[in-house]
């Protein structure tokens, strides 16, 4: 069998969180993330953010999380300044879009905005005849598979603070970034108004922890939420999955062995001489491989094609906490052999 590094939630959930699953299978609990164990997961959340102020809503997956979230804390005539590379701006289908919000998407060298490349493109707009930017979106880690320093996420904020902007993160592969940098649970806090702790690229069959630190941004999110599709009945289902997460070190555990097999997969590369497209610390790898060796590479790997260049083609490599020793030992074999 080929080894297969298409994604980070190929595989179903992390074996604790199945068997507390089939544990709990027949006990009854409140639905809609009202119950005691959505209060335990958000207070192990909190406890590690050390706000217990923040407001924790467990919901469904990252598409949703980003509609419900930027559909909550906008108005309508209000924007979203965002990477062009950006999972808002490429794929969500236009949901913020059809939401009513202009993404005004800016290019970047490696998936990340600056504090210039905001005050830029903020400056375009000028008055009521225009929309009027309002949030900066960021990823971390990028869909580039790169990740922000704790410095730059302080002077995202400081720039944001300036110019009176929203700072948002969409945390889907948020474990990967913390595993690779010194930024922590509290720093994100401290950075941004509301982010999410995604949970189904790290070992969740689903789900997303959307936190809201800023408090003008809490009222009626549940509404928002319910209006939009994210609130799940059987919302203990989710609870369950983060309480199992945030117990002790976990998340950060499952994170940080899918960036050291992707560690593994950027040494096998330059081994082989294949020179990567972005210089990245998480579990994503982009590849640069000649067309025409294209065929014999998907032959030899599941993965993805990520650009098409006029003479080579970039392909994405992820790892996840289910990556094994023996997917790692196939994927050098066939590289070797390519």
């Amino acid at each position: 069998m080929k080894p297969n590094f298409r994604n980070d939630y190929s595989e179903i959930m992390h074996p604790r969180i199945l068997a507390r699953l089939a544990e709990q299978n027949l006990t009854k609990r409140a639905g809609y993330g009202t119950d005691e164990v959505c209060a335990s997961a958000a207070a192990k959340l909190r406890l590690k953010l050390t706000r217990d102020d923040a407001d924790v809503h467990f919901l469904v997956g990252g598409t949703s999380a980003n509609l419900i979230a930027l559909s909550a804390f906008l108005r309508p005539h209000e924007a979203v300044i965002c990477a062009a590379t950006a999972h808002i701006n490429v794929h969500e289908t236009g949901s913020i879009e059809a939401a009513g919000h202009k993404l005004i998407n800016i290019e970047t060298r490696d998936g990340k905005l600056t504090p210039s490349l905001i005050e830029q493109n903020f400056a375009r707009y000028t008055d009521e005849h225009m929309v009027k930017p309002k949030l900066v979106f960021i990823a971390n880690a990028t869909e580039l598979g790169t990740h922000y320093a704790l410095a730059e996420l302080r002077a995202l904020r400081a720039v944001c603070d300036r110019l009176g902007l929203l700072l948002y993160m969409d945390g889907a592969r948020i474990g990967s970034a913390m595993a690779a940098s010194e930024v922590g649970f509290a720093d994100l806090c401290c950075v941004c108004d509301a982010f999410y702790i995604g949970g189904t690229k790290n070992g969740a069959p689903v789900g997303e922890a959307m936190v809201i630190v800023n408090p003008k941004l809490k009222h009626d999110f549940r509404y928002i939420e319910k209006q939009r599709g994210g609130m799940l009945a059987k919302g203990f289902i989710l609870g369950h999955i983060f309480d199992v997460l945030f117990d002790c070190n976990l998340y950060l555990e499952l994170a940080g062995h899918a960036n050291k097999c992707a560690d593994k997969l950027r040494s096998v590369l330059a081994a082989n001489g294949v020179p990567l497209a972005y210089e990245t610390a998480t579990n994503q790898v982009f590849a640069i491989v000649p067309n025409g060796k294209l065929g014999r590479w998907t032959d030899g790997v599941i993965c993805e094609i990520n650009e098409r260049r006029a003479d080579e083609t970039v392909l994405r490599f992820v790892t996840s906490w289910a990556t094994s020793e023996e997917d790692l030992r196939a994927f050098e074999d066939a590289v070797a052999g390519i």
